[in-house]
């Protein structure tokens, strides 16, 4: 197969990139002019379906035996526009076309907070590739920048169904940006995460499996408003991972550092 080998896992990367792409399209509103869809809908829907696809170019990397690094740089640059620039437009779009008389005086602060989470995710991306790809084999070091990028998505779709933005002077009209400067802080931060993995406990990879199809499920269907629960179903499910999971990752925090420098030593 020689270099044809490679077609396949840069395939899947390029979708990712390109959807990051129309993402930001919708959102801004450049697609408006053939489409009647909510384009913050639209444009959080392609960015579930960059998360969705994210892991295929890792699997057919694997598959055929063609990992490089020349892909591992192009997959990082794929993630910063899908889940760094484009979550970010989402947030930054949602305020500026539901609220615009706050967005009008508030403007510092978005553009502050759209700053700080598209930087972190540069620096996650970054560091991931600098550092952790070879340390860490069970746990992600900080939030990964798919996940963030999601659930800001999914968030900023939530509220808008239930009409939040329509009520500047609500607690819930300023949560998307406490949990969009988190979310950024929590990318660069040195807490551990367990991955979704195989586990010893068949039970446990049973109910895994069964949470991972069911976010596919939800995940595609998402941009259509008459299914009900999914934005609460993919938040629930998304909050809970992250407290549960960061919660384990503080605990054992110690034992995952010792293991990390054992097996580098050992190579």
């Amino acid at each position: 197969m020689g270099k044809l080998r490679f077609v396949l896992p840069n395939t899947f990367t390029s979708l990712n990139f390109l959807l990051g792409v129309f993402s930001i399209c919708w959102t801004t509103g450049a697609f408006d002019s053939f489409s009647t869809a909510d384009q913050i809908r639209m444009g959080a829907y392609f960015v579930m379906l960059c998360a969705l696809f994210d892991k295929l170019d890792g699997f057919a990397a694997r598959l055929v035996n063609a990992s490089s690094e020349f892909g591992a740089q192009f997959d990082s640059l794929a993630d910063l526009i899908a889940f760094g620039l484009a979550p970010a437009f989402c947030f930054f779009f949602s305020y500026k076309n539901g609220a615009p008389d706050w967005f009008q005086n508030h403007g510092l602060l978005m553009t502050v907070a759209l700053s700080i989470y598209v930087l972190c995710a540069a620096m996650r991306l970054a560091k991931y590739n600098a550092c952790d790809s070879d340390t860490y084999h069970h746990h992600f070091s900080g939030l990964p920048s798919t996940f963030a990028g999601m659930i800001n998505a999914v968030l900023i779709v939530f509220l808008k169904s239930k009409g939040v933005f329509d009520e500047p002077n609500t607690f819930l009209f300023y949560l998307p940006v406490i949990v969009f400067l988190a979310t950024g802080f929590l990318m660069v931060s040195p807490l551990f995460l367990p991955k979704l993995q195989p586990r010893k406990n068949k039970a446990f990879n049973i109910f895994q499996i069964v949470l991972i199809l069911l976010t596919y499920v939800a995940g595609i269907l998402f941009y259509n408003e008459k299914v009900p629960y999914i934005l609460e179903y993919l938040l629930i499910l998304g909050g809970s991972y992250m407290l549960i999971g960061f919660g384990v990752g503080l605990a054992y925090r110690k034992q995952i550092i010792e293991e990390a420098k054992a097996a580098k030593n050992e190579k």
